[in-house]
């Protein structure tokens, strides 16, 4: 669930995020397995080094595959957080190794399918660990939480979608400084929950897809703590008055009372009802103290009356998405706009006439989705007149990007040029077409622009060069050719292109362009097989550290990975004549100086 256990995830980027001198220091003691084999003797100077930068070294060697269960004996004494989310080869013999990590505060093994009930056995002598993540490690039963109960300082604890049953988790009871437990997907009683009640220090409790029924919920009195709890897919239809509660996410619920029994409104701040029922929703909203409520999801829900809004004049996120929502209903969340930030209606009947309503009257919002809503280009000239909009999704509609208006044709997006503050644009899976996004040249402060549609060209992709802040571009399932990247001239800040489904492009192109600009990470179906290969180079240098059952796992997960592409491959060929075809494969690198004269570019680089 969105709202389940908070996972520690992993930061991105090799060196995570150090910078400078020292960051290159860590990108080149992590370029192949003979430069980790230069420093890895030096045991006394990786002892001293800082948390920070042993965890960047760390993960620099775990995304580059370059770390075994050996070489993790050289950060015992440094490194104090451990994210190996998803990472399958993890077994019991890397588990050995980090049980003798003596600053470790932090474990992450969300989705480590090799972990299992004995490779906990090492941790139990960890007296600094505080934070544990075993979600989804499916190996796990009822015989490791014999092994946790004798970690008494953990803090925060993760089981979700584990083989732990009822039976399993009275064994918890023992961890009495618990303030997070996520137990999502568990198939826990009313009675295993009774048996934890000593946990009195719990704050935060994930229990959907549960077992429990109202006559288990009764027992949350006994947490005097609790300010968090998710009790989505579960039979509960009534809570008991919970003074300490300020979330609580019942989605995918049919409630009958919100709080049973209550005498003062409830101060809750946050409420999420997502896919949920309500027998009386007026009656049930009206329990609550809506000073204090700041975040409403009542996405997928029938609701047909939105009147309850105008109550929350607090509200600063709104999801309505996937509802009955409609222009004849938004007068509600028009009144109570004034510190709207956060606007999802994607998927429902609202139109542009319903964003008309809207504007003027959310001056503060910087997120709105539109995804899936039946708008036209007029709902540009709104948009506008929204001063704050950071990110617009207007994926998945009608738009064109063009207004005719007699002979005269008007460019959409031009609307949104005076927008200071918009750095994300969606316009995935739109009828916009090269010529529409001429003014993308005036968006100075866009950092992200998203595009996915096969009436897209190179011209589409060279518009993008004058966006000076762009970081991420995405232009998928382009007619894109290699003369065309390759003559683009990327905006300095770019960081990820994302090409995938552009199926003109050739591994030899995409291979130059990467060779060019090595800062740009590139996604494309191609650069998977020039990964594999350089991983496979790293990887020779590297033999000596790699042991065989490593290898063949990694090979076996690439084999894999390989046949899925080939399975879900689109060819696009067929919506081209056979002239056609026989024209763009005349296309050729060698031919790049004199393709590259006809290719039509925006009149801001025709003039450079």
């Amino acid at each position: 669930m969105e709202e389940g256990g908070a996972e520690e995830e992993g930061m991105a980027g090799g060196s995570d995020g150090v910078g400078g001198l020292v960051g290159m220091c860590i990108e080149a003691a992590c370029i192949s397995g003979d430069s980790v084999e230069a420093w890895r003797r030096q045991r006394r100077t990786l002892q001293m080094l800082p948390a920070h930068l042993a965890h960047a070294l760390f993960r620099c060697l775990l995304d580059r595959k370059l770390i075994v269960p050996s070489l993790l004996e050289v950060f015992q004494y440094s490194v104090e957080v451990v994210d190996l989310k998803g990472k399958s080869f993890v077994d019991a013999e890397w588990m050995a190794y980090i049980g003798a990590y003596r600053s470790l505060r932090v474990l992450n093994l969300a989705e480590c399918k090799g972990i299992n009930n004995s490779s906990l056995w090492s941790i139990t002598g960890m007296t600094c660990l505080r934070e544990l993540n075993l979600s989804r490690c499916t190996k796990i039963s009822n015989a490791g939480m014999q092994h946790l109960q004798y970690v008494q300082d953990l803090r925060k604890l993760s089981l979700s979608e584990t083989a732990v049953t009822a039976a399993g988790i009275t064994c918890l009871s023992s961890l009495v400084n618990l303030t997070f437990l996520d137990l999502g997907g568990l198939p826990i009683t009313d009675a295993s929950l009774g048996s934890l009640q000593g946990l009195t220090k719990l704050e935060h409790l994930d229990l959907w897809g549960t077992e429990i029924s109202n006559k288990g919920a009764a027992n949350l009195k006994g947490f005097p703590s609790l300010s968090f709890i998710n009790l989505a897919w579960t039979k509960v239809t009534v809570l008991p008055c919970l003074s300490s509660l300020k979330c609580l996410n019942l989605s995918n619920c049919t409630v009958d009372s919100m709080f049973d029994g209550y005498e003062a409104k409830v101060p809750l701040s946050r409420l999420i009802f997502a896919g949920s029922m309500f027998n009386n929703p007026l009656e049930n909203f009206s329990c609550l103290d809506t000073e204090h409520l700041y975040f409403l999801d009542i996405s997928c829900s029938s609701f047909h009356d939105f009147c309850f809004l105008n109550e929350m004049s607090k509200l600063t996120y709104l999801d309505l998405s996937s509802g009955n929502m409609s222009d004849a209903m938004i007068d509600p969340v028009a009144a109570i706009g004034a510190n709207l930030r956060n606007l999802n209606l994607g998927n429902t009947r609202v139109t542009t006439v319903g964003v008309a309503a809207l504007a003027g009257a959310v001056p503060k919002l910087e997120t709105l989705s539109l995804s899936r809503t039946c708008i036209d280009d007029a709902v540009f000239y709104y948009l506008g007149m929204m001063p704050a909009l950071c990110m617009v999704n207007l994926s998945n509609t009608s738009i064109k990007g063009l207004i005719r208006q007699g002979d005269h044709v008007n460019f959409s997006l031009t609307a949104l040029q005076d927008l200071e503050h918009l750095e994300n644009l969606d316009l995935g899976c739109t009828q916009i077409r090269d010529l529409a996004l001429e003014p993308l040249s005036n968006f100075k402060q866009l950092r992200c622009l998203s595009l996915d549609s096969d009436f897209l060209s190179d011209v589409s992709l060279h518009s993008a060069s004058p966006v000076d802040k762009l970081k991420v571009l995405s232009i998928r399932n382009a007619v894109l050719t290699d003369v065309g990247i390759l003559s683009f001239v990327p905006p300095p800040t770019l960081h990820v292109l994302d090409l995938s489904g552009c199926w003109l492009l050739t591994e030899e192109g995409i291979s130059l362009f990467c060779k060019f600009h090595p800062r740009i990470t590139v996604r494309h179906e191609a650069i998977d097989k020039l990964s594999e290969e350089q991983n496979n180079g790293l990887k020779q240098k590297a033999g000596a550290l790699c042991p065989p059952t490593f290898s063949a796992r990694m090979k076996h997960r690439s084999k894999l990975k390989e046949k899925s592409q080939k399975e879900t491959w689109r060819d696009e060929r067929i919506k081209y004549g056979r002239e056609e075809l026989l024209q763009l494969q005349t296309s050729h690198l060698s031919n790049l100086s004199q393709c590259d004269k006809e290719i039509l570019l925006p009149k801001e680089l025709s003039t450079k």
